[in-house]
Formats: structure tokens, sequence, C-alpha cells
């Protein structure tokens, strides 16, 4: 597969991480390593560590990264393993890290990793290839209850309930094998005013089933507290999200390290001792410009936020 594309918010991905020629930086998510390229242009006698869950990725930098390969580190793993992939990789702190959260383009465009409503391929979504637990395991074995959880959770998906009980009707019958099999369920137990709307009736069910197979919320906070654990003082953190409920997580999470004293307003001198770990660097999340969205319509749903983490004299 040709892995040529434009990374989403990439320059302001890195102006925001302020690369030092000598630094140290992390790619947790490096997909086609298009950010990772950029980045390693910029470094001298720096490092860059590159991880990634879909060892297609990590295959295909080998080549993409080939020129840079003497100060890259590629690494197969998951950034809920952020802390042990720093200890291993003899990291005790990065003056950066990057995470652009979701489906890259490739797993998107190769039909045969069902993660696409548009392409039939046999019902799979996972990101690692050898995890045990793929889509048609949460379509076909799940129950009523836990089908529609996700779907109206994860999908935000007003159609859930209806959507989970043709799910399970279906199956009594035969398995759900294949994507455009579970198109036809979802766009059944849809009104036709649904059918109408500009985006895919599949679309918010596919995000929720993946989201599942994936783990992906449940270690998001978790990897944003190692990370900021993971800084030196004074390094960048620079998270890009694609639907809300990422983007909630990293919002509330940020914003829980960088508050100082929790003590009530009445009380006269702090006795809590809490202090702000980061410095939130973007009020506002960062969005694609105009010339941006008409080159790559996939980013009209990205969000950059950046924190930087406190030097001690912060404190």
């Amino acid at each position: 597969m040709e892995y040529t594309h434009k990374p989403v918010l990439l320059h302001e991905c890195i102006d925001a991480l302020a690369i030092r020629p000598d630094g140290v930086y992390v790619d947790g998510t490096l997909g086609r390593a298009g950010h990772s390229r950029e980045i390693a242009k910029r470094l001298t006698t720096g490092r860059l560590i590159c991880i990634d869950r879909d060892m297609a990725a990590i295959d295909a930098a080998k080549e993409r990264l080939a020129p840079y390969l003497d100060r890259v580190t590629l690494v197969h793993s998951n950034f809920s393993e952020l802390e042990s992939v720093l200890r291993q990789a003899g990291v005790t702190g990065a003056d950066g890290m990057l995470f652009d959260l979701g489906v890259s383009s490739p797993q998107l465009d190769d039909g045969s990793r069902g993660f696409s409503y548009m392409q039939d391929a046999p019902l799979d979504m996972r990101m690692d290839r050898s995890a045990p637990l793929s889509a048609y395991e949460v379509v076909n074995t799940w129950s009523y209850e836990e089908l529609r959880r996700i779907l109206y959770d994860y999908g935000e998906e007003r159609y859930a309930p209806g959507i989970a009980k043709a799910i399970v009707r279906t199956r009594e019958t035969a398995p759900v094998a294949t994507t455009l099999e579970l198109v036809e369920i979802i766009k059944g137990a849809m009104p036709p005013a649904a059918l109408r709307e500009k985006q895919h009736p599949a679309k918010r069910s596919f995000q929720a089933i993946r989201i599942a197979v994936n783990g992906e919320l449940d270690a998001l906070e978790p990897m944003l507290r190692s990370a900021v654990d993971g800084l030196n003082p004074g390094g960048r953190l620079a998270v890009i999200t694609f639907h809300s409920l990422e983007d909630r997580i990293v919002k509330r999470t940020l914003q829980e390290m960088a508050k100082g004293c929790t003590c009530p307003p009445e009380f006269p001198v702090c006795v809590c001792g809490k202090k702000p770990k980061i410095k939130i660097l973007t009020r506002r999340p960062v969005v694609s410009g105009a010339a941006e969205l008409e080159e790559n319509p996939r980013a009209r749903s990205a969000k950059l936020r950046v924190a930087e983490k406190c030097d001690d004299f912060d404190l």
C-alpha cells in the first residue's frame, strides 16, 4: 500500500511541539508517519520514539522514515503502555509528545480491515490484528443491553435501542459476518427521515463498535496522565481528537492537571498543597483552516489541544 498523505494539522502540531534538534520526542500514534517524518527531519542529535498498535504501520514506517532511522525508534505497542515503552527505550524524560487519535487513513482505506461502512469486508475493526476482540464478537455475542449502551454512549446514536434490537434479531437466524450486512441492519432499524440526513446512517454505529473493540476511550485519560509524567519540565503535549467523546475527555483531563489549589475559597491559606502540573496553551482547540479542509475533508472534525509541563519554579 502506498503511504502518502497529508497529516492532519501538521504545521500546527510542529509549531506546538517547539522542536529542538537535540530533544527527545514521542509520536504515540505513528499511523502513516506523516507527523513523525516532520519531527525526525528537525532532529540532529535528538531522538524520536514512534508507537503504534498496528504492525502494518510499523512496517510501512521503516520505509517512510528510512532516512531518519538513526534517530528513530519504532515500537509495536499501545499508547496505554506509554510508561513501559519509555522505560524500555531508556527515556527518562521527553521534550514533546504527540497523539493523533482515531483511525488512521490506511486503516480506513484498506477495506479488508472492516472499519469502513462503504466497503464490504469481514467484521474486524481491530487496530492491532493480534488482539482477541473483534467487531464480529461484539456484534454477534454481546447482549442487547451492551450493544445499546455502546451505540448510545460511544456513537451518540439516538436510534441505539432499535439498532441493537435489529442486530440481536438478525443474528438469531445467522451470524452477522460482514460490514455491509451490518450497514443494511442499521439502515433497516432507522426511520426514513434519518436515512436522508447528510451523514451516512451507519457512521455513528461503526464508530461506537470500533471504540468498543479497541478500548479507545478507556485508555485515554491514563495515557494523558502518563504522558505528562513522562515530560521534562517545559515539555509540550499535543493531542488531536476527532470526535466529541475524545475531545471532552482530553479537555477535562488537561483542565484537572492544570488546576492548582483545590481548597475551598473561604480558606485563608492553601492546605491541600496541590500544584498545577501543566499550563494549557490552547484556550480553544486549534482546527483546520479552509485550505486544509479543501485538500483533506477528513480533517473537518480534528481538534488540537496543547499543554506545557510546568517548570519547578512555576509551582
